[in-house]
């Protein structure tokens, strides 16, 4: 049988070697700076979450390990998930693309800003990560969930979109391509679809969940929404 440490770095590593393979490929050509410090600071941030949360909660990265569209159980969250990863595989592409013909004139200056909030972005996702263990990748209420309310979930009521967004609306910039939100701007408002059909199933189903929101006002962006 195999154990949870090999699956979650299988899964890491798989998941850094299709992003590196979608970007260069795309880009046919290695000699991609932008590709190669965005994919270092995914690289990091997956392989630090994996060890971190190998040693402190297990729970959560077996939990995690059951994504994809195929994972989910609702037929809409499952066309969800298929058009968001859809518009993501378009924005990498789009990216090395650009990259390769050239479309695209980002300064050095603003692919590090944009770098500086994919790492912001990911900062959160690894907070929201800390204080709810039932943070999956699938749209559901398992057996013993309880509602988080602490760390950003104080801010946000779903701090986890809030990191995604920031680093989806940061890679194009971080890629070096403008065109590359024809992708990104899509694949943030299939996620804010998501976030709605999931706080509703949680309003329904999580005990709590709705005195919780009714006391943090804002599912996404502290102030905004």
């Amino acid at each position: 049988m195999t154990t949870l440490p090999s699956q979650a770095w299988r899964h890491t590593l798989r998941s850094v070697l299709v992003l590196g393979g979608v970007l260069f490929v795309s880009a046919w050509t290695l000699h991609y700076w932008q590709a190669w410090l965005y994919l270092g600071i995914y690289a990091v941030a997956l392989c630090f979450n994996t060890a971190y949360f190998l040693r402190h909660d297990r729970a959560l990265l077996q939990r995690r390990l059951h994504a994809g569209p195929g994972a989910e159980q609702a037929p809409r969250q499952r066309t969800i998930q298929a058009i968001t990863a859809l518009c993501l595989l378009v924005t990498f592409v789009l990216a090395g693309m650009d990259h390769r013909r050239e479309w695209s004139g980002i300064s050095a200056v603003v692919v590090l800003v944009a770098d500086g909030v994919l790492v912001v972005g990911l900062l959160i996702v690894f907070a929201t990560f800390r204080h709810n263990s039932y943070a999956g990748s699938t749209v559901e209420v398992a057996a013993g969930q309880t509602v988080a309310a602490a760390g950003p979930y104080a801010w946000v009521r779903h701090p986890m979109y809030l990191g995604s967004v920031l680093a989806f609306l940061a890679t194009p910039a971080a890629l070096g391509s403008a065109y590359a939100w024809l992708g990104a701007v899509p694949a943030i408002l299939a996620l804010m679809v998501r976030l709605v059909d999931e706080e509703r199933l949680l309003r329904a189903q999580l005990p709590g969940y709705a005195a919780y929101g009714d006391r943090v006002r804002f599912r996404l962006m502290p102030g905004i929404w």
